[in-house]
């Protein structure tokens, strides 16, 4: 181990070391030369290389420049980090949530500890882990706290980084990142190497390109994949890779055993572990000691933890603008509507106008509170954002992965609901009803065209099947019933807005006069009608 570090030096810092050493010959021999001649031309030969010397630097300095980028690879270099992990330093404990995805990448690391009894019983060190999930789940952080857990050297690089416009540069930066794991392996035992945008070179090879366009690529990824299947059994180079692009798009070579041996995701929190994320984030602002974070947890379903750290970022900015020295839940409102929904703009609206947006949106409220089972309303608003002229927020109110067909029917009525208000009210309706025409209409075109929830019996996703191979009358028999759906909703929630016009005219006039109504204010509302809110759910159960 200390002659491969002492190699590792060596090669690193041969051309420091082979240019001091000249420096001092190149010293001592003119001194030692100048000492035997006559004075006279020991000052001629002092005087013409003072006067020579400003070109012999500038000479000096452009050779060792070019030697230098020769000697660092080049016009093929790149950026290859490599990061000691004691200078890494994040441990598993500082990785908030993830339970699932820590489970599997500690037995990565026991794996990496292990590697001795591992060949020693015949078994071989694992090449390669890829990670995948969406953006901002903590996939980078997750790969460095593998590397300081397991105590090995960390080179971090971008796929990106490997893409050139000339055939080949690819491939040889490719080579030259191995080369260095494999030296930094030897001297540490073992060496982690982390290439994020995996799928930059690891698409899909295109064999049969006739413009010749995907040749870089190619030869980048063949290089790969040759280096992971090439490794030399003691070298215990571990290669991860994190996309958030589908799987599929991954070439079949890269995904086989012995190249990517393990695949962890790293999904979206889950209830308990947004609590988590939430008191940590939390941690670094101060916020209303009233302040319930198992609340705004229950409020961020799906929520990314780089989102829910930009939330929190976000309300403790506008808790600053407004001149208070403590978060409170409003300013978590308005920024979770700031991210999800952009900045509020007041237009000059007619009262008409303006009215008519109020019985709107008055209308999805009501559709939406009393009616949908897996949702709730997070806030209401006339204020217009990004062209809607108004706004009703809703959030899940549990993990809900795959929607059954009273969810979906639940989304249709919504959407109806503010057709539905300005219909009873004026008689007319708006072309603001497009982008609920447009929903309504999707929904229930993919419940009767391919997920089978019609009443007629057609059973089937029969969009796969070619326009001119359809039947004319079987067309029109799902039309006919996609037309039914919407109509069944819409009479729905005519009905139950008709019941409940006291309560919409209330939400119409508390809209006009404050523009926009939080959670808590549109229960209060409610309330007094005798409809409670309902129990928000945990995940698995009431």
């Amino acid at each position: 181990m200390f002659w491969f570090k002492i190699r590792l030096f060596l090669q690193n810092h041969w051309l420091g070391l082979s240019i001091g050493l000249l420096a001092v010959v190149a010293v001592l021999f003119p001194v030692w030369y100048l000492a035997g001649v006559e004075e006279n031309t020991r000052r001629y030969i002092i005087s013409m290389n003072v006067a020579s010397m400003p070109w012999m630097v500038l000479n000096t300095i452009i050779f060792v420049g070019f030697l230098y980028l020769m000697q660092s690879g080049g016009f093929s270099a790149l950026k290859k980090t490599k990061i000691d992990a004691r200078a890494v330093n994040i441990k598993f404990s500082d990785v908030v949530g993830l339970t699932e995805a820590k489970r599997e990448a500690w037995e990565v690391v026991q794996l990496i500890k292990d590697r001795t009894r591992v060949k020693a019983i015949g078994g071989k060190i694992l090449k390669g882990v890829l990670l995948v999930g969406p953006p901002g789940c903590g996939k980078t952080m997750l790969a460095k706290a593998v590397a300081t857990e397991a105590g090995v050297p960390f080179i971090s690089i971008s796929g990106s980084e490997f893409v050139e416009v000339f055939v080949g540069v690819g491939a040889s930066r490719v080579r030259k990142l191995f080369k260095q794991a494999k030296d930094y392996a030897q001297a540490h035992g073992s060496c982690i190497i982390f290439i994020d945008e995996i799928e930059v070179i690891g698409r899909k090879r295109v064999l049969y390109d006739a413009f010749g366009g995907g040749s870089e690529t190619n030869s980048t990824q063949n290089q790969l994949l040759v280096e992971m299947d090439g490794l030399e059994s003691g070298a215990n180079v571990v290669v991860f890779a994190a996309t958030n692009a589908l799987e599929d798009i991954l070439d079949d070579a890269l995904l086989r055993p012995g190249r990517f041996d393990r695949k962890i995701f790293v999904g979206r929190p889950n209830l308990d572990e947004r609590e988590a994320l939430f008191a940590y984030y939390l941690g670094k602002v101060k916020y209303d000691p009233e302040l319930e974070v198992a609340r705004l947890a229950r409020k961020a379903v799906h929520k990314t933890p780089a989102e829910i750290e930009n939330v929190v970022k976000e309300a403790a900015l506008i808790a600053a603008r407004s001149g208070r020295d403590r978060v409170t839940y409003k300013d978590f409102s308005e920024a979770i509507e700031r991210v999800e929904l952009g900045v509020a703009h007041r237009l000059s609206l007619n009262p008409r106008e303006k009215e008519m947006t109020a019985f709107h949106e008055a209308g999805h409220l009501l559709a939406l509170y009393l009616t949908h089972p897996t949702s709730d309303v997070f806030k209401v608003s006339i204020l217009n954002r990004g062209g809607s002229l108004g706004v009703v927020h809703s959030t899940p109110t549990e993990e809900i992965y795959a929607a059954d067909r009273d969810t979906l029917l639940a989304h249709i009525r919504t959407a109806l609901g503010g057709y539905a208000a300005e219909k009873i009210k004026y008689g007319v309706t708006t072309e603001g009803v497009r982008s609920d025409f447009a929903k309504a209409t999707t929904l229930a075109h993919d419940m009767v065209w391919r997920l089978g929830m019609g009443k007629s019996g057609f059973i089937g996703d029969f969009t796969v099947i070619p326009q001119h191979e359809r039947s004319g009358d079987m067309s029109d028999a799902l039309n006919r019933e996609t037309q039914e759906i919407i109509k069944e909703q819409y009479a729905a929630v005519d009905a139950l807005l008709k019941e409940n016009w006291q309560v919409v005219e209330r939400f119409v006039k508390e809209l006009l006069a404050r523009e926009e109504l939080d959670y808590d204010e549109i229960a209060l509302v409610f309330s007094e009608y005798g409809k409670p809110p309902r129990p928000l759910k945990r995940e698995g159960g009431a």
